[in-house]
């Protein structure tokens, strides 16, 4: 994603968070993460130490594991600061 798209992307997110949860709230991520490697983990540091319960499920070939984490979170810029923190991880998609 170019950044000015990506920008696009998380200031309309910022808005629906906004219009639709009283914050503070707890919000669902989802990341489809390669399995080799150590990207779930790299995952799981991102959101280490603030309550987070994540859970993971392996794609029936092994290739992609699912990556659900559901935190309670501040406001809607803290949303959006943990899914820019997670685009850094190579291959990860953000859904």
């Amino acid at each position: 994603m170019s950044d000015s798209k990506s920008d696009e992307f998380y200031e309309k997110l910022k808005l629906q968070l906004a219009d639709t949860s009283l914050w503070p709230s707890k919000y669902l991520y989802k990341f489809i993460v390669p399995t080799a490697g150590d990207k779930i983990s790299e995952i799981e540091n991102i959101f280490n130490n603030i309550g987070a319960v994540i859970t993971t499920k392996e794609s029936s070939k092994g290739t992609y594991t699912s990556v659900s984490i559901i935190v309670n979170m501040k406001d809607p810029d803290a949303v959006i600061a943990k899914y820019k923190e997670v685009s850094k991880v190579e291959g990860v998609i953000s859904l």
